[in-house]
């Protein structure tokens, strides 16, 4: 049954996510974090400046290429990590690159990339990544770039794939293009009306306000359309297994796209969600997520999943 599988394929995937795993996932967040920005960062040139896509996208090609040299150009000595299995810092990273990616032959590629003020947030596909507990994951990852135009900052949250959906589409298919630059600030909102209202059920009778009928679902485990969330949320209800969303620490959106960062629990766990909307005439009409449990031990450093928002 559908939704049955729903919750059986969320816990398949939580179990993916052991303290082993999650120490190579880790690795693979700080990839990311480094891969967000890989271009050249001249303070006497800033006409022929790289804007932050730009350095984005050289970055993850840094990666590929295992080039340390142009991951120590773009990121800060002293940048944040909030992968909570990674140490601080642009050093680890590097080795990271050629001690654990390179051998596994790991790679990156972007499925979408949204900028809002000094922060990018990027939706990836990671292959070779059995590093990581998983031989393909897929990633959130969010970075910050200081007033110099280098990363900062970083925070991921990781989920291994999933082939098996209930609704026939992948966990990173589906629309790419950005539109609607003028309609942010409103989608936005109704991203944050969505969370508030159905997710920590302050209002869940206005989902009908806010989700499209034809709405197009990536959550492996959850069906198309509106009736699928309806339905979803009604089994896990049923079986006291709900998502709690508790705290939006994050919105970070540009045009149609807007991707939230919340915090909550499920299956007794505190968990990270990463929820990114496609929005369109007023109304959501796709959705990709990551979920990832939030770990209290063996942690790396103690910068927390979700501070420094």
């Amino acid at each position: 049954m559908p939704l049955q599988s729903l919750t059986q394929q969320l816990r398949k995937t939580i179990k993916f996510i052991t303290m082993k795993n999650i120490l190579f996932k880790s690795i693979l967040g700080f990839s990311l974090l480094f891969a967000f920005t890989s271009c050249n960062n001249d303070d006497d040139n800033t006409a022929n400046e790289p804007t932050q896509k730009e350095k984005a996208a050289a970055f993850l090609e840094a990666v590929n290429t295992r080039n340390v040299s142009t991951i120590e150009a773009l990121v800060t000595e002293d940048y944040i990590q909030h992968n909570p299995f990674l140490p601080t810092g642009r050093a680890a990273f590097a080795q990271v690159v050629t001690t654990v990616l390179e051998p596994n032959g790991t790679t990156v590629e972007n499925q979408r990339m949204m900028e809002d003020g000094n922060f990018i947030a990027m939706h990836n596909l990671w292959t070779n990544a059995a590093p990581f507990g998983a031989d393909t994951v897929v990633t959130f990852d969010i970075i910050r770039f200081d007033e110099n135009g280098k990363i900062a900052e970083h925070w991921d949250a990781i989920q291994p794939w999933e082939s098996n959906t209930v609704n026939g589409n992948t966990m990173v298919d589906g629309a790419t293009t950005i539109t609607d630059l003028d309609q942010t600030t409103a989608n936005k909102t109704l991203a944050v009306n969505i969370i508030q209202d159905v997710l920590m059920g302050q209002n869940p009778n206005n989902i009908t306000n806010y989700i499209a009928e034809d709405y197009i679902q990536h959550n492996p485990g959850i069906d198309n359309g509106l009736v699928g969330i309806q339905d979803a949320v009604a089994y896990l209800t049923s079986i006291n297994n709900m998502f709690q969303y508790n705290t939006i620490h994050k919105v970070i959106g540009e045009g149609n796209f807007v991707l939230t960062v919340s915090e909550g629990t499920w299956n007794g766990t505190s968990n990270a969600f990463y929820d990114l909307f496609r929005m369109e005439n007023g109304k959501a009409v796709e959705h990709w997520d990551v979920i990832q449990p939030v770990p209290t031990e063996g942690l790396a450093n103690d910068n927390g999943m979700f501070d420094g928002f």
